[in-house]
């Protein structure tokens, strides 16, 4: 955020920077409730639609503005340099700023659908419990290889990334939190659609039983690969943007933790099929975690454990607590009205009288 501090005051700050990563954790948790809330297709491996995204900023934006700005040295081994030189030219260029967001965010869907189109592949094979293990064992392996393997982003280094909200100058927390949530606030929009949609009927069929959308004509394979097609996409922008924020890429930090096991929490505590109730959970999971994170410190003397561990304790027994008392979540699916009845039965009335 560079010189944020001295403009903008450290509490605004830390509302600003929630709100990124709220809006950040919306987009990767309204992937998985297309996924799963309303299609019924489990996935323990969203880390790595996640991840996809963030490799692809930490890979290709800052090589492809190194070589048109002509800039010298190794991406990787000469990464704080090349990348600082980039900065400097990024920090006073809005239009090749915004362009490398926007080009980056488009590459990061993509690779995320190509992604998420592979790995549909076993959907139409693999159901339930299988399907998830499946996921997980991809989302592992690939965050080691990319761990592993230094010319893409650095292997065990990690690389810094080009900043694309740089030209905000002290003002960057704030302008890239209102990018971030403007981003986020159109997924929403469009998953709400979605939902309110014929496929998104459709895909209630097919989460309730499969086979008997298959008995009424839909073809389950081909929707589940949409399905799975688009949620990694939209996981993917969410990698991106996290990546673009802390301007910084490391495989190892895509973890089932982090970016499934979380997203699995707050889906569970909004409400699975209810967009609104994901954003509901979204905001109450971020800031209660980010309020633990705080002040958990003071409490170090008092607990039998190392206070490292107590926002994982308090959130897995939130999370057993909405299981057994309100498994539904905080807003529960409701019924989508296809025809409004009233009206069709008061104008049926006036034809008929």
């Amino acid at each position: 955020g560079g010189g944020g501090g001295q403009v903008i005051p450290p509490v605004f700050l830390f509302v600003l920077d929630t709100v990124a990563i709220i809006s950040i954790y919306l987009i990767a948790t309204l992937s998985l409730n297309v996924q799963y809330g309303y299609t019924g297709i489990a996935d323990f491996g969203k880390s790595a639609g996640v991840a996809v995204g963030a490799y692809v900023v930490g890979a290709i934006p800052g090589r492809l503005l190194a070589a048109l700005l002509a800039v010298e040295g190794d991406y990787i081994w000469d990464n704080t340099p090349v990348v600082s030189a980039i900065n400097g030219v990024l920090s006073s260029d809005v239009a090749l700023s915004l362009g490398t967001l926007v080009l980056a965010l488009l590459l990061a869907a993509g690779f995320g659908a190509a992604f998420g189109f592979l790995a549909s592949y076993p959907v139409a094979r693999l159901k339930g419990e299988y399907l998830a293990i499946f996921m997980l064992a991809v989302s592992e392996a690939m965050r080691y290889v990319f761990h592993c393997y230094v010319p893409a982003i650095g292997g065990p280094y990690g690389v810094l990334t080009p900043d694309p909200f740089g030209f905000l100058g002290a003002y960057r927390i704030a302008g890239a939190s209102l990018i971030i949530t403007g981003i986020s606030l159109a997924l929403f929009y469009y998953a709400e659609r979605l939902a309110k949609s014929p496929l998104g009927r459709t895909l209630r069929a097919i989460r309730d039983c499969d086979i008997a959308a298959e008995v009424l004509g839909k073809d389950v394979a081909s929707y589940r690969t949409k399905i799975m097609v688009l949620s990694s996409a939209m996981a993917a922008v969410a990698g991106a943007l996290y990546a673009f924020y802390i301007t910084y890429v490391s495989a190892i930090a895509y973890d089932r933790v982090t970016w499934t096991f979380w997203p699995w929490t707050i889906l569970i505590i909004g409400g699975m099929a209810n967009n609104l109730g994901v954003m509901v959970g979204t905001v109450a999971f971020i800031v209660l975690k980010r309020l633990i994170i705080i002040f958990k410190r003071p409490l170090e003397p008092f607990l039998p454990f190392d206070v490292v561990w107590l926002e994982y304790i308090l959130l897995g027994l939130m999370l057993i607590l909405m299981l057994m008392f309100k498994p539904e979540g905080l807003l529960p699916e409701k019924p989508t009205r296809t025809i409004d009845l009233s009206k069709y039965e008061a104008r049926l009335r006036r034809q008929q009288g």
